[in-house]
């Protein structure tokens, strides 16, 4: 959040060590109304980027110091979640290949169609925001999951594996209308008007 209490606009950071590359993927992409950031090293973004800022990363695979995929593989080890559009040359084709296996979302061969690159842009961006919406969700379900008594995280996980209420009182040694007091206690502590929606929460959670 910024001092107005609003989200910073998405940013485009650039990692490349070519400062012609830079200068030109800088103008392309401010020219559509993006932020951008640019770095000539890996290790440079990594001093200044910090876990929870929105946006993508447009990475070279072959830089000094630390490589396009060494950063990838930090980002991934660290649980860094930021899409990577890889750019590079036809020589690279193997490597970028390699680096799609490790999650980048796309890559782009130079010389690149600026059409092109921006489309992959906006797509990681779109990636991006629904990535960071099912993590504001997964900490919401996460803190309604924090107020369950253990009898009802109990429930809430055998009603969720499809258990009925008799089942469960029978393996609680409870009454089954004890299961359905804790049942509706969970139903209206997790805001799920529904057993599938229950279902979903759960799995989300457990993702």
């Amino acid at each position: 959040m910024n001092q107005n209490g609003t989200s910073p606009a998405p940013t485009v950071f650039v990692v490349d060590d070519d400062e012609a590359m830079r200068n030109s993927l800088r103008w392309l992409i401010e020219s559509v109304g993006l932020a951008v950031e640019c770095h000539d090293s890996a290790e440079s973004f990594l001093d200044s980027y910090y876990p929870g800022r929105s946006g993508c990363l447009l990475l070279d695979v072959r830089m000094p110091g630390m490589s396009g995929l060494e950063l990838q593989e930090y980002l991934h080890r660290n649980e860094i979640n930021i899409p990577v559009i890889i750019i590079t040359g036809h020589g690279d084709v193997p490597m970028s290949v390699r680096a799609m296996k490790e999650g980048a979302i796309d890559f782009i061969e130079k010389p690149f169609n600026d059409e092109l690159l921006l489309d992959a842009i906006r797509n990681a961006l779109a990636v991006n925001e629904k990535q960071r919406e099912k993590q504001a969700l997964r900490a919401e379900l996460a803190a309604r999951l924090a107020t369950l008594t253990p009898r009802e995280h109990e429930v809430m996980e055998m009603v969720t594996a499809g258990r009925s209420n008799k089942e469960i009182a029978s393996a609680l040694g409870v009454s089954a209308k004890t299961v359905e007091a804790h049942r509706a206690k969970v139903m209206d502590k997790m805001q799920a008007s529904s057993l599938a929606e229950l279902v979903r929460m759960s799995m989300l959670v457990q993702e």
